[in-house]
């Protein structure tokens, strides 16, 4: 299996190396394909990349903090653009219900008077 492509981006983001981010990535989809029951789908990958991130961030906060930035936490964006991503898909299936029932109420059968 590929590793994503973002894998270096995030190790660099929190201050470990490639190959550390690597065995977390591997780790990370061995717990999600347990957790979803199944390695393809949305909800393993979406599962996979939250592990990830939750595993990174377990791993920084067990290493030792050096100069006087702290490592940033990067899961909040995750769990943020997937919040949005939900609400763009709801705020979609909303308005095709609404022209379903409107088109259902012109359109339906009609009673005799």
């Amino acid at each position: 299996m590929k590793a994503p492509k973002i894998l270096p981006w995030i190790a660099r983001k929190a201050g470990i190396s490639d190959e550390l981010a690597l065995k977390l990535w591997r780790r990370a989809i061995s717990e999600a394909e347990y957790l979803a029951g199944k390695a393809e789908g949305s909800d393993y990958w979406g599962l996979a990349v939250e592990r990830f991130l939750d595993i990174v961030e377990d791993e920084v906060g067990r290493a030792p903090q050096y100069g006087p930035t702290p490592v940033p936490r990067l899961s909040w964006m995750w769990r943020h653009q997937s919040r949005i991503s939900l609400m763009s898909l709801i705020a979609t299936q909303n308005t095709c219900h609404f022209l379903q029932d409107t088109w259902a109420n012109v359109c339906g059968p009609r009673k005799a008077a």
